[in-house]
């Protein structure tokens, strides 16, 4: 019982503190653009491809949470983590579509590069109600080596009129015709 009052606790923190910011999820502790610094400069070319996936990853911007059809907003974070401790991860698209497939947002134009063993993440704030209950992101990757496993989740936080709060998970599944 005790865990549960301590769980509570910091879902309810998390979802405070993230609803009282107002600045770009985008930024990272300097206050610069993540996904800008992480640009490459160049474009990579085929040759030197020789990993390449599209995922699919759903997201839930609110959920239906009582019998009368109440919603609840929630905030979403889509975390792409390389599991490489030797190779660069490459992100070349993160595209954001709404419950009827219509492209909302895309997060970069130029491709990024994801150290090995870094993560980059990316927040779609509570109140942005765009993507509706049957959002997504496409994300596309490619890395120089075949050997190369990305991990790329979403995680979603909201609450129940203020007194619960819950968060839950979802993966990104490849969809890449193979």
């Amino acid at each position: 019982m005790k865990k549960r009052f301590i769980l509570f606790g910091i879902c309810l923190l998390i979802v405070t503190l993230t609803s009282c910011l107002d600045h770009n999820p985008n930024t990272n502790e300097t206050g610069k653009d993540e996904f800008k610094a992480l640009e490459l400069d160049h474009k990579l070319s085929q040759d030197e491809i020789n990993y390449e996936d599209i995922f699919y990853v759903p997201i839930y911007s609110d959920i239906y949470v009582s019998d009368q059809n109440q919603k609840s907003l929630l905030a979403a974070t889509l975390s792409i983590r390389n599991t490489s401790y030797t190779d660069s991860l490459f992100i070349s698209v993160i595209d954001y579509f709404n419950s009827h497939g219509d492209l909302v947002r895309s997060y970069i134009n130029k491709p990024i590069s994801i150290s090995p063993m870094a993560t980059v993440n990316y927040v779609i704030e509570k109140e942005d109600t765009e993507g509706g209950s049957g959002a997504n992101f496409i994300v596309t990757v490619s890395a120089k080596t075949k050997n190369i496993k990305p991990i790329i989740q979403a995680i979603m936080i909201g609450e129940n009129r203020s007194t619960q709060s819950f968060a839950f998970s979802t993966d990104g599944y490849s969809i890449k015709n193979k």
